[in-house]
């Protein structure tokens, strides 16, 4: 008998406990609660898995889509990244029906506030939706600067981002740009949407070219600079004042995004915006790893948001991103960022992509509390 004759008997057993653990795992799955079915589970635990009938719609019949997110288009020849599907470890997560969306929504407003990654967020349920929509012609589009909105005319729902680095104003003045962590005269336009999603961070931390702001003041007090994670600090906890005197949580649900992780090699490559092509996100093309661990490092600003949301009376909702958004190194624009964009893009994530999957668990939390 030859080493290959000996090799059968293991080799076949092999096979055998293969497909035995798989079927072990599919019946897992179809165990699992489903989140449609109104179950609560950690939906921020768990695992990215391969996917081929991803993504959910094709970005390039997508109106909305910024060339900034616009990787494929852009020139990206991977496409890898588009096909993963983020499963929570405790449920089943549905696959998300953006017709059943339309007429939960029917009649209301959908706004996001907050950064670049706000708009990141607010193009991909606007492309999730429109993919759905039974008749694209009646959506209707409008830009503009702070507020941009997406309209599902049959259905009655905007779908609105207010664009805004800090939540918190910065104000003209004689000085110079003033950024004011006890004002937020803008906010009165939030008022009457039915869901709110807020984010900030990444401004916070920028200096040099990238800083858009010349002096901080709070109160009477003016200040060159300061901590800046105290600023945020600050800052956020004068969003939860408002929230807290203003919001009707009978009327609104509230979500905070979390925080979306950067992928450089350094804080300072993050704010040079002539970063060097090499490093960080650069020619990634696999998740960093498929599955959280439950063990993940807790940065001081996850620190802050948890804590400020503990503290208010208001229900506020977090959409814990960072964890799983950590493991795909991989969906970043990187070097396909669009004409006139130089450097490397590590912050933002290319559409159809990982925001997709933000807005999957987002409608998850809604049906989990419906």
């Amino acid at each position: 008998m030859g080493q290959e004759d000996l090799a059968l008997p293991s080799l076949r057993a092999r096979f055998r406990h293969g497909c035995a653990l798989a079927a072990i795992l599919v019946l897992a799955a179809a165990a699992a609660p489903s989140v449609a079915d109104g179950s609560s589970c950690d939906l921020f635990q768990g695992r990215w898995v391969a996917d081929a009938s991803y993504p959910l719609y094709d970005a390039a019949s997508c109106p909305f889509v910024p060339d900034v997110f616009d990787c494929r288009r852009n020139g990206r020849p991977d496409a890898a990244y588009l096909k993963f599907r983020w499963s929570p470890a405790a449920c089943r997560l549905p696959r998300f029906d953006g017709l059943e969306f339309l007429e939960t929504w029917r009649g209301k407003t959908v706004m996001f506030v907050g950064d670049s990654l706000s708009m990141n967020q607010w193009v991909s349920l606007a492309c999730m939706l429109h993919a759905a929509a039974p008749d694209p012609a009646r959506v209707s589009f409008s830009t503009g600067d702070p507020v941009s909105s997406v309209r599902f005319e049959d259905y009655d729902l905007s779908v609105v981002l207010y664009f805004s680095r800090f939540l918190v104003d910065v104000v003209q003045e004689d000085v110079g740009r003033v950024l004011k962590l006890d004002s937020m005269q803008g906010a009165g336009s939030w008022l009457g949407a039915h869901l709110l999603v807020f984010n900030t961070w990444h401004w916070w931390t920028y200096k040099g070219a990238s800083q858009v702001w010349d002096y901080m003041q709070e109160g009477n007090r003016t200040y060159n600079d300061m901590d800046r994670l105290a600023a945020f600090s600050k800052g956020l906890a004068t969003w939860a004042r408002w929230v807290d005197d203003n919001v009707d949580a009978s009327l609104t649900r509230v979500i905070y995004q979390g925080v979306s992780p950067s992928h450089y090699t350094s804080k300072e490559q993050e704010s040079d915006g002539a970063a060097p092509a090499s490093g960080g996100c650069f020619q990634q093309t696999r998740p960093r790893q498929v599955a959280t661990d439950g063990d993940e490092r807790v940065s001081p600003e996850q620190v802050v948001v948890r804590g400020l949301i503990a503290s208010m009376s208001t229900p506020v909702s977090l959409l814990d991103i960072t964890s799983l958004s950590q493991l795909r190194i991989d969906a970043h624009p990187s070097v396909y960022g669009g004409p006139g964009r130089d450097g490397m893009d590590c912050t933002h994530w290319c559409i159809a992509g990982l925001p997709d999957a933000w807005n999957h668990i987002l409608n998850a939390m809604l049906l989990q509390h419906a």
